[in-house]
């Protein structure tokens, strides 16, 4: 992959399950949209984009593609994201989860055919989410203003770093970059053109789910990303009085402030722990989606 990251929207839905409260404080909550204007302007280049040119190919590649070659990709390309899942365990003390993704990665790629088949998941080693942006955030590096990228979707500060992060752990990167050949680097786009087509066909279905949820799109999937985000770093352990509705439009999110890392929150963090959150890619960076036709 290059440096881009695809952004995978669907936990959105997994977000509106668990936001039953609306957040209540004494003191107003300090706004977190400081660039809205620029967000809502390239939100709408996000979706036109999608529009023209993702939707369109997905929907070919969809058509073209058995379900089983389409599960086969899929199950490839999250493999590969194992490698820097395993890494950013390591690096916020997740030990035991770091032995099980590892594991992971071996298996799949010896057993499973370069992970094609997730053979990992039928002996009990469990998919896992952990990205270079969710270890900043554990060290204590705040998030920042909510930003919205060109090309790359929800973000902040933190995240954009996080994506680099991502990026250095992700073989395809340095094949891109250090090919030594037209033919690599055409077979290393090849790939990368694949894994950002494969991703969109897999959204197709939640597109509805979306524009019915909100009347804004733009400010239910900012309130879903930043909520998304702080479930996945805090591994579930966020109390009711921390969630946000996602379908209030003047809501302003503030982050619960994180504690320095310690021998207690590696203990919270662990895999025995039972708040860790569902298994789904969202180091991956995605366009916003459009309404289906």
């Amino acid at each position: 992959m290059t440096l881009w990251k695809i952004f995978t929207t669907s936990f959105v839905f997994l977000s509106v399950a668990a936001c039953s409260a609306k957040q209540v404080k004494e003191t107003p909550a300090p706004k977190k949209d400081a660039f809205e204007s620029f967000n809502r302007g390239m939100y709408s280049f996000n979706e036109n984009l999608d529009k023209a040119i993702l939707k369109p190919i997905a929907k070919g590649y969809m058509w073209a593609t058995p379900d089983i070659v389409e599960k086969g990709v899929t199950n490839f390309f999250s493999n590969i994201n194992d490698i820097g899942v395993t890494v950013n365990d390591l690096l916020q003390f997740k030990m035991t989860q770091s032995g099980m993704d590892a594991s992971r990665f071996i298996v799949n790629t010896t057993a499973g055919g370069l992970g094609v088949v997730d053979v990992a998941q039928m002996v009990d080693l469990p998919k896992h989410n952990e990205d270079f942006g969710q270890t900043l955030g554990f060290w204590g590096v705040p998030a920042g203003n909510f930003l919205m990228l060109p090309f790359a979707g929800p973000s902040s500060p933190r995240e954009m770093v996080g994506m680099l992060g991502d990026a250095m752990l992700n073989p395809f990167s340095y094949t891109f970059l250090f090919g030594g050949g037209v033919a690599v680097t055409a077979v290393s786009r090849g790939v990368n053109a694949l894994d950002v087509t494969n991703t969109r066909a897999t959204l197709m279905g939640t597109e509805k789910m979306i524009n019915e949820a909100a009347s804004d799109k733009y400010n239910f999937i900012k309130n879903a990303y930043q909520q998304r985000r702080e479930y996945l770093l805090h591994d579930g352990n966020i109390s009711n009085q921390d969630d946000i509705d996602l379908l209030d439009e003047d809501s302003n999110y503030s982050a619960p402030a994180l504690k320095k890392p310690s021998i207690q929150n590696i203990q919270l963090f662990s895999p025995k722990n039972t708040g860790l959150p569902p298994v789904i890619n969202n180091s991956r960076r995605f366009l916003e989606l459009s309404a289906p036709k």
